[in-house]
């Protein structure tokens, strides 16, 4: 018998936000501000990944996995570097969900 996916479980600690973020803010200074564009995909990826599938008893039943690829990425922020720019910013808000969006649709759930 299957057992169904109940919830989620995230082991994203303060440290590995910590973590995380110093490495983009030095990322983001070394590179005046481009990687910022690339970050948003990588904040959601590492939460996404840190995160386990329970069963309505909370045994774990799999993973979440989220395989976005760099050049995924890279495509999208050129162009919403371009239309940020072109906007004075503006895009940059919609960015941000268009975001969660790409990153959302390629997660997957791995089953143990």
């Amino acid at each position: 018998m299957e057992r169904l996916a109940s919830r989620f479980r995230c082991d994203f600690s303060v440290g590995d936000a910590v973590g995380n973020m110093i490495i983009w803010f030095i990322l983001i200074v070394i590179t005046l501000g481009l990687a910022a564009f690339v970050f948003p995909y990588y904040l959601p990826k590492a939460v996404i990944n840190r995160t386990t599938v329970l069963a309505q008893d909370g045994t774990e039943i799999g993973k979440l996995s989220c395989e976005i690829s760099l050049g995924t990425v890279i495509g999208n922020a050129i162009i919403w570097v371009l239309l940020t720019i072109i906007t004075f910013g503006l895009a940059y808000l919609v960015y941000i969900y268009r975001v969660y969006r790409v990153v959302l649709n390629e997660t997957k759930i791995e089953y143990f």
